[in-house]
């Protein structure tokens, strides 16, 4: 019912002509598992260099106090 309510409302505004029916729509293949895997390599050399700068950091930090 809903549908038929958004149906009528977006024939009234005269967009529906412009909205594919859902038999237009075509299947897209789905991403591969190569670019999966390069995307979760990039994620985890970034999360290891976030890690390694904020050692540094704190490092860096903790040996100034104790020099203090």
């Amino acid at each position: 019912m809903a549908s038929l309510a958004l149906d009528l409302v977006l024939w009234l505004i005269g967009i529906r002509g412009h909205i594919p029916r859902y038999d237009d729509f075509r299947p897209v293949p789905a991403a591969s598992s190569a670019i999966a895997g390069y995307l979760v390599r990039m994620l985890a050399i970034v999360a290891t260099v976030v890690v390694a700068f904020s050692l540094a950091v704190w490092v860096t930090v903790w040996i100034a106090i104790r020099l203090l």
